[in-house]
């Protein structure tokens, strides 16, 4: 057989300076890669040391680091916001905000409402109306319910875990419904059963989770459906004659002054539920979504009051907010964009609307429990 024929010198000789040309390339690529990435590094190191400065050292970088502290206050992860401004701080702000919130229930409410007469309610006017509102960095709804009568303060069906507001809406053939008041809430995973505070519906006192507090902070309405919000004892609001009413604070709106003076005061950023009344005895409820960047990341208290004054509200008051922040109507389809990782919250109360209140059937699902026996945190 013939010998294979070998490789001549120069071919060989080209292939090594090819070899040794791509060796070169590739420690210049590479060379290019590391200049590159390090000049990438220190313009972000610079970038970053900038920031930091700007944040801590000038007026308005405080300003942003103080709203962005605000911001997680309203979150799960409150703890998250020593890292911007001090575990001292945070306790500061925090214990700021409750004298604040304290102070603002204080003031006498004097608002009057013309409620509409039994012949005139054949009027067009429809009992709910559904409005989308929007502002900067936020998009949210504002529910209108024209007869304050018709709306009824619904719980759980079930003992042991709360429900969601779409599915009370659909089992109870209400019109509307808004989540209500706050719940004990452990490590953010809590099974919604066990409320905050003073839980009242169809007039009769169905949780008392005071203990050793005379007064509270609620959001409600009397016979006549007037809305009442500020801080209440049991004895006062026996006496206003309070029908439908759960625990929650602040009152943004007295006597048609918004009591939140600034953007500086209203409290971060955040999804929004609030409630409040205009002269003519209409309850609003303003829905705002967050956390949903590109859609809506949130709106201050001072928005919500905004929102309120512009709608024509003499008094409003927070709800709870954040993941539990929900607006559904009839059928138990979910208007607004909930924001919470696991979808709809399961909550203790729901403000509901009804055509026809006095044939719904709500029964105290707490009867017989006392507060301390109930595990906020049992699945």
């Amino acid at each position: 057989m013939p010998s294979a024929s070998l490789p001549s010198r120069t071919s060989v000789k080209n292939r090594g300076k090819r070899g040794q040309k791509r060796r070169k390339t590739q420690k210049r690529r590479k060379r290019g890669f590391i200049y590159y990435s390090s000049r990438v590094f220190l313009v972000m190191l610079w970038i970053g040391m900038a920031a930091m400065i700007w944040l801590f050292f000038t007026p308005s970088g405080n300003n942003v680091r103080f709203l962005m502290a605000d911001t997680l206050i309203t979150t799960q992860h409150r703890h998250w916001a020593k890292y911007i401004i001090g575990q001292a701080e945070l306790d500061k702000r925090v214990a700021a905000y409750q004298a604040q919130f304290e102070q603002m229930g204080e003031e006498k409410d004097t608002h009057t409402i013309a409620v509409p007469q039994q012949e005139e309610t054949k009027e067009e006017k429809p009992l709910i109306e559904i409005e989308e509102v929007s502002g900067s960095g936020y998009h949210g709804y504002v529910l209108t319910v024209n007869d304050p009568t018709k709306i009824r303060l619904g719980v759980p069906a079930k003992r042991g875990k709360g429900e969601k507001v779409s599915s009370m809406v659909q089992r109870t053939g209400a019109v509307a419904g808004v989540n209500g008041g706050g719940f004990a809430d452990p490590n953010w995973k809590g099974n919604g059963f066990k409320p905050i505070g003073l839980v009242i519906s169809q007039g009769k006192l169905y949780y008392n989770g005071l203990g050793s507090k005379t007064s509270t902070q609620v959001v409600g309405l009397d016979k006549q459906g007037k809305m009442i919000a500020g801080k209440y004892t049991l004895e006062e609001l026996k006496e206003l004659g309070v029908q439908e009413a759960v625990t929650f604070q602040p009152r943004i709106i007295v006597n048609g002054k918004g009591q939140i003076r600034n953007q500086k005061e209203g409290w971060g950023i955040a999804p929004r539920t609030a409630m409040g009344q205009r002269e003519d005895g209409a309850i609003l409820f303003v829905v705002i979504d967050g956390r949903q960047p590109g859609y809506s990341i949130g709106a201050s208290l001072y928005d919500v009051q905004q929102i309120m004054l512009e709608h024509g509200a003499v008094i409003a008051a927070n709800l709870d907010g954040g993941s539990s922040t929900v607006l559904v109507k009839q059928g138990g389809e979910i208007v607004n964009k909930p924001s919470s990782e696991y979808g709809e919250r399961y909550l203790p109360t729901a403000f509901l609307v009804f055509e026809h209140p006095d044939q719904v059937n709500i029964p105290n699902i707490w009867e017989g429990l006392r507060p301390q026996d109930i595990d906020p945190g049992k699945k």
